[in-house]
């Protein structure tokens, strides 16, 4: 397993403890044993990361004590009861108040192995859901992912703090991958609806009669209108393009009966990217002045210079940790190919350019450049048409060669300085030009 999750046993017998926790550690899990549930109960809290496997019968607090504590404490976390055979309808009843499932003694190991993956695998997608609802509704975490130090991102971060606190209608617009649903997010969680409703939906998914359904009702299913669900918060809507001239007119009423500010916050992101096509043709005139007073248009890949980079690296360094293996070193040569390439799919393309060098790195074959080559044959140009002098390729290189080093050594100067060769004044002087801080990696 790419990330090693705990299992809690939690068992009187010291024997059944100890022959459960050594066949789950021999089948990759990370155990630890508890003798009683009044003990396993002072270590397992919320978000606990991971699985319990706990016995029905034991004194004092017993199984299905344990299991009615831990569902109180948090619901999603898996518990796998074990039990003799007298206590079969008990373990049914527990299924009922929440366990993930039951084993009858004696018990096949391989069973117990089998259980436990699954409820792991459960668990993570419990915790990682759990985590996007926290980093959704984090402005400070969402405004760290808007990684980069070129201009257009500072200039895009300034954006989003003054507009998300004007509080007024947005549109959004941008090539396909530059992050347009993510700064959606960070304009909700940086203002005063921070603590609100957030509600999305694509216009491009659903046909014009099915999306009048969902956004005003009635619906088939009896469900809530988004705006209504939105109501003093935020309602996204994603492929504003797509609208039908009836429903244009529809949420242009919405937003004229509404005061100011407005109860629900429309933020409307444009994916048209047809070179001949721009949202103002595709929605109607007082629409677009109604969302576009307030516009944020994001600065695709190609333009952020150095911030290329810097995401290669971010990005090679988590797939390489969620893989196990080393992140791919980049050569001078690659650097400038990656400041060269035309990124017609932007981070989205980076994402995958960075997880599929980090899998080549572990095979221990082919090279960050034909990645590239591969992925310019099905897009286009290998190159930019837009030159840019040899300094800022040299200087591009040279500051991801001083982050990625501060960063393996943690902030040691002194291991820097041995492994670049440089005298410390140097680096001092290299660190303040690129805005490096040894703070930043300790």
């Amino acid at each position: 397993m790419a990330r090693m999750m705990k299992v809690a046993i939690v068992d009187d017998e010291a024997d059944m403890r100890q022959s459960i926790s050594q066949w789950l550690a021999l089948s990759g899990f990370d155990t630890e044993t508890y003798g009683s549930a009044e003990e396993a109960l002072k270590g397992i809290t919320a978000d606990f990361p991971g699985v319990v496997v706990s016995d029905i019968r034991m004194p004092g607090m017993d199984g299905i004590a344990l299991l009615k504590r831990l569902m109180g404490m948090d619901s999603g976390l898996p518990v796998i009861l074990i039990t003799g055979h007298g206590d079969v309808p008990m373990a049914v009843e527990a299924m009922r108040l929440g366990a993930w499932d039951f084993l009858e003694k004696p018990f096949n190991p391989d069973r117990m192995t089998e259980l436990a993956k699954r409820a792991t695998q459960a668990r993570r997608l419990t915790l990682d859901n759990r985590a996007l609802r926290r980093e959704l509704s984090d402005g400070t975490v969402l405004m760290k992912k808007l990684i980069g130090t070129s201009p257009a991102m500072d200039r895009l971060r300034e954006d989003i703090l003054d507009l998300g606190q004007a509080d007024g209608h947005v549109l959004i617009d941008g090539e396909t991958g530059t992050g347009k649903t993510l700064v959606a997010h960070a304009l909700h969680a940086v203002g005063p609806r921070a603590g609100k409703r957030f509600v999305t939906i694509s216009c491009a998914a659903w046909s014009a009669d099915q999306l009048a359904r969902r956004l005003f009702g009635p619906s088939d299913d009896g469900t809530i209108p988004l705006v209504e669900e939105a109501r003093g918060g935020t309602l996204c809507l994603e492929d504003i393009e797509a609208l039908s001239g009836a429903l244009q007119a529809r949420l242009l009423t919405l937003i004229n009966d509404q005061g100011t500010p407005p109860e629900t916050r429309i933020v409307a992101i444009c994916n048209e990217h047809a070179p001949d096509k721009t949202v103002e043709d595709a929605l109607r005139p007082d629409l677009y002045y109604r969302l576009g007073a307030m516009k944020i248009t994001l600065p695709p890949l190609r333009a952020r210079g150095e911030d290329i980079l810097t995401l290669f690296t971010r990005l090679s360094e988590q797939f390489a940790e969620e893989y196990g293996c080393e992140a791919p070193s980049v050569t001078a040569q690659e650097a400038a190919q990656l400041l060269q390439a035309p990124w017609p799919g932007n981070v989205r393309q980076l994402v995958n350019i960075a997880e599929r060098a980090v899998l080549q790195n572990r095979r221990g074959s082919g090279s960050i450049a034909s990645l590239l080559m591969a992925d310019n044959e099905a897009t286009g140009p290998q190159l930019t048409t837009e030159g840019k002098p040899l300094k800022e390729y040299v200087e591009a290189f040279e500051r991801m060669l001083i982050d990625n080093t501060m960063r393996r050594h943690k902030g040691s100067i002194v291991a820097v300085m041995e492994e670049l060769c440089l005298p410390r004044r140097t680096l001092n002087e290299k660190m303040a030009k690129y805005g490096l801080s040894r703070a930043d990696y300790v």
